[in-house]
């Protein structure tokens, strides 16, 4: 083996000064958040006036309503929540849907489908959500004027807003479980054939676990980027708001540290939820 050339002084600092940079730019505003979410004072920023948990249990003694007692945030975060679930078990059926049609099927225009399946991720999320809300909004008007139907899940709401997330994190999906399939030895799958097995037992014996790895990758991706959602939301939301909208909403109207418990909250239960999938998904390919 033929030693790596060693790297001048310079170089090695420069190194590590851009890699310190980085992780202050990265995790700073995080930590932030995290230690202000503490603070005994009633705006979410410095300076620092001692520890407290009102932010999280709320003290009736001084007005305060903490996360674990604000109705309104817990409900946004169940409705989050819900239309996360959907767009992810949506976004992994439909994505390995399309990862089989697009690595096993020959037909004419596939690469031109290929194409318009990825366009929504270049498309800004603002414009997604319009352009949806104007569709749906038509076909429930023209419904309305020639049928005297009222399709509620074609007005601003949930399934809209699932609708609106679906059509851009699908894409990811997609690409995330066609990468995995296209590596796949169809060996496996062809002896299997010659031992009798039929499609659908190959399919879930020896095609499907080899794609566990992707799928439950696949599936974090959709839930946390379903979950963190709000150009796309914002254009979509009915009554029911979802936490983004909910957060925006009482920024405007003048922040407190309930917001940032709420952020503390949300960043310990994404990394638990990366670990518990990376740990899946670790097992899955050994």
């Amino acid at each position: 083996m033929i030693p790596s050339l060693p790297r001048p002084l310079w170089l090695r600092a420069g190194t590590g000064i851009y890699l310190v940079l980085f992780l202050v730019f990265l995790f700073l505003p995080l930590l932030t958040v995290a230690v202000f979410a503490f603070n005994d004072a009633n705006y979410p920023a410095p300076p620092w006036h001692g520890f407290t948990l009102d932010w999280f249990l709320g003290n009736g003694a001084k007005g305060r309503t903490g996360l674990f007692g604000d109705e309104e945030l817990l409900a946004s975060i169940w409705t989050s929540f819900g239309v996360a679930c959907w767009v992810t078990v949506l976004s992994v059926v439909v994505g390995t849907t399309n990862a089989f049609l697009m690595e096993r099927a020959k037909f004419a225009g596939k690469q031109a489908l290929s194409v318009m399946m990825l366009a929504p991720l270049v498309i800004p999320g603002v414009i997604l959500g319009i352009s949806i809300l104007a569709f749906a909004s038509r076909v429930a008007d023209v419904l309305n004027d020639s049928l005297g139907l009222e399709v509620e899940f074609l007005r601003p709401g949930l399934p809209l807003v699932v609708a609106g997330q679906f059509s851009y994190i699908v894409a990811i999906a997609t690409l995330t479980i066609s990468a995995r399939l296209k590596r796949f030895d169809r060996t496996l799958e062809e002896a299997a054939y010659n031992l009798g097995a039929s499609r659908a037992a190959v399919l879930w014996t020896i095609t499907i676990p080899y794609l566990r790895p992707a799928l439950i990758g696949s599936a974090a991706i959709a839930f946390l980027m379903s979950f963190e959602n709000f150009n796309t939301t914002l254009m979509l939301v009915g009554a029911d708001s979802p936490l983004t909208i909910m957060m925006y909403g009482r920024m405007r109207e003048g922040a407190t540290p309930v917001l940032n418990a709420v952020s503390l909250f949300l960043m310990v239960a994404s990394a638990l939820l990366a670990l518990t999938l990376m740990r899946k998904g670790d097992k899955a390919r050994s």
